[in-house]
C-alpha cells in the first residue's frame, strides 16, 4: 500500500502521512531518509517508539486501529458482483486483499504465521480437494467433484460423523445460507424430505404452529416456532434450487423499488402518506405492483 501511495505522490513522506491516515495512526510522521529510516509514532502512554516496520515492531502497543469489520468487505464484493459493476469490484477487491495482507502482518508480528504461510495453505487445499486434477481419481459431475471435496474435507479436518460436520459450519455465515449447509449435511446420510412437495407440508406445518404460539401470547415459543418456519422455507428453496439468500435479497431490492414507486405517486396526486389511510396506501402499492 506504501508502494502504491509512493508511485501516486512520488514523495515517500507523504506517503507515509497518507497511510497513517488511512490507519488512523496517532503521532507524528518523520521524513524517511537514508540517515532516518524510521516510522515514529506514539504509544498509548505517550511516548515515542522507534521501528522499522511500516506499521512498527510495536505494533500491539500502539494505538494503531480498529480493524474489526472482517465480514464488511466481503459483502461489499458480492454487492459489487450482483450489481456489475466492474469498478467498484476492483476497489472491493482490493479493500479484502487488504484484509488478508494486514490481518497476515499483525500474525507475522507475534510469530503466528505470515502471508506465505496463507498462500501456501489455501494451495495445498486446492490440491488436496480436488485428486480428479491433481491426481488419478476419477469424477465425471459436478456432483462427484463435491462429493469427494465434502469426504476430504471431512478427513483432512479428523471429523468422524456429519454432527462434527455440521459442527464446523460456521456460526458467523447469515443463518439463511447456514440453514442451508447444514441441511445439505444432513441430506448426506439420508435424513431429507423425498421431495420439495413434502418439504412444504413441513412449511404449513410450521406455520400453524406458529400461529398456535401467537395465539397463546407465548414470546419465546413464537421466535422458537419462527426460526422453525424460516428454516423449513429454506429446505424448499434447496429443493427448487434457489438460493434462499438470494432470493430474500432480491426481494429486498423489489420492496425498496416499489416503495419508492409508490412515494412518487403519492407525492404526484398529494397524498400525504403520514397520515393518509392504510387502505389507501394498499391501494397506491397495489398500483405500482
Amino acid at each position: 500500500l506504501l508502494t502504491a501511495l509512493y508511485n501516486i505522490t512520488g514523495n515517500l513522506t507523504e506517503s507515509l502521512r497518507s497511510l497513517s491516515k488511512i490507519f488512523n495512526i496517532k503521532g507524528t510522521i518523520l521524513p524517511f531518509t537514508e540517515e532516518n529510516p524510521v516510522l515514529i509514532a506514539h504509544t498509548k502512554d505517550g511516548q515515542v517508539i522507534e521501528g522499522e516496520s511500516k506499521r512498527t515492531k510495536a505494533g500491539k502497543e500502539i494505538d494503531y486501529i480498529e480493524y474489526k469489520e472482517k465480514v464488511k468487505p466481503t459483502k461489499e464484493v458480492i454487492e459489487a458482483i450482483d450489481t456489475k459493476d466492474k469498478e467498484l469490484l476492483k476497489e472491493e477487491l482490493g479493500d479484502v486483499l487488504l484484509q488478508v495482507v494486514f490481518h497476515s502482518e499483525m500474525e507475522s508480528e507475534i510469530g503466528s504465521f505470515n502471508i506465505d504461510d496463507v498462500c501456501d495453505g489455501i494451495c495445498k487445499k486446492l490440491i488436496i480437494r480436488h485428486p480428479h486434477i491433481f491426481s488419478d481419481v476419477t469424477a465425471d459431475t459436478t456432483e462427484e467433484v463435491l462429493n469427494n471435496w465434502d469426504k476430504i474435507k471431512m478427513q483432512t479436518k479428523s471429523q468422524k460423523s456429519q454432527s462434527e460436520a455440521m459442527d464446523s459450519v460456521s456460526k458467523s455465515l447469515p443463518s439463511l445460507m447456514r440453514s442451508e449447509k447444514l441441511q445439505k449435511k444432513a441430506a448426506k446420510v439420508g435424513f431429507d424430505f423425498p421431495n420439495s412437495q413434502e418439504a412444504f407440508k413441513k412449511v404449513r406445518e410450521e406455520t400453524d404452529e406458529l400461529e398456535q404460539a401467537i395465539s397463546k401470547g407465548d414470546k419465546e415459543n413464537m421466535a422458537e416456532e419462527l426460526g422453525d418456519l424460516l428454516f423449513s422455507v429454506v429446505n424448499v428453496s434447496r429443493f427448487l434450487k434457489v438460493d434462499s439468500e438470494q432470493a430474500l435479497y432480491f426481494a429486498c431490492d423489489k420492496f425498496t423499488h416499489r416503495f419508492r414507486k409508490m412515494e412518487e405517486l403519492a407525492k404526484q396526486r398529494n397524498i400525504d402518506m403520514d397520515s393518509t389511510t392504510l387502505s389507501q396506501l394498499d391501494s397506491l402499492w397495489n398500483e405500482v405492483k
